[in-house]
């Protein structure tokens, strides 16, 4: 069976984008299924919370976007298994930024990485890529690539224009691709307490209905706590509310 591809985007920053992207597929990884995280972000976010320096590292995702001739074995190279968590992970690099003009005249551009996952489709149950927050090639050949979009959205209102901003780029890729792409939200960073964060809740219920995960990722100063010791919410506390959202956010995708 082939992987299911997960793309994990948003054009506003600092919505949980990489930290769901790590909180997910670790666990997936806990419910049993095979991992493969690809850092797709130029800033590498994700892989320098793993504790995967991009400047130490001989290989990178940005390899992959290099070859111009198909090499299934490039995965061997770009392709790190963090000991800790058991996750897998294709780190990013600052270089990612350069792919505007590398690629500029390249034939299929957007494909790169359709054809690429095809190689290791069949070794893992889910690939999940952390996207850059800019349009661009690597967002375009992550959402060509990928079976659901993921968007994480904040819940406060300035994070609603992001919203806006990435359904203009799925209108514009539905155009381009041979069907549309299926998405659905993530409400992040919610504080029950805050009646500003409840009703931007409700509005999200109300406008995208079955378009919105049931599952909402609360605030959990744990997350804090795992970034800065380079682990997962798992290994910092299993039973704690974010990991426990984000264990019910795997069930949620697993059985939809």
């Amino acid at each position: 069976m082939s992987a299911q591809v997960l793309a994990i985007a948003n054009q506003k920053g600092g919505v949980g984008k990489t930290t769901t992207a790590l909180s997910l597929g670790a666990a997936l990884l806990r419910l049993g299924k095979r991992v493969l995280i690809m850092d797709l972000d130029p800033h590498a976010n994700a892989s320098i919370h793993l504790a995967f320096y991009p400047e130490n590292l001989a290989h990178t995702a940005y390899d992959l976007f290099q070859e111009l001739e198909h090499d299934p074995a490039i995965w061997q190279r770009i392709i790190y298994r963090h000991e800790s968590t058991g996750l897998d992970i294709v780190p990013g690099h600052i270089r990612l930024s350069e792919l505007e003009v590398d690629t500029k005249d390249r034939p299929s551009k957007g494909l790169i990485l359709k054809k690429a996952l095809a190689d290791v489709s069949e070794r893992y149950d889910y690939v999940l890529l952390d996207c850059p927050p800019h349009v661009g090639v690597l967002l375009v050949n992550a959402l060509v690539a990928s079976d659901l979009l993921i968007i994480p959205v904040q819940t406060d209102f300035l994070a609603l224009h992001g919203l806006r901003l990435i359904f203009d780029s799925i209108r514009m890729l539905n155009r381009a691709l041979s069907g549309p792409l299926r998405y659905k939200i993530l409400a992040t960073m919610y504080d029950q307490r805050a009646g500003a964060c409840r009703r931007v809740l409700d509005i999200l219920r109300e406008k995208l209905a079955d378009r919105l995960f049931a599952t909402v990722i609360g605030q959990d100063t744990k997350f804090r706590e795992a970034s800065a010791g380079g682990k997962v919410i798992f290994d910092v506390d299993p039973n704690c509310r974010g990991a426990r959202a984000y264990l019910q956010l795997a069930e949620e995708i697993i059985i939809p």
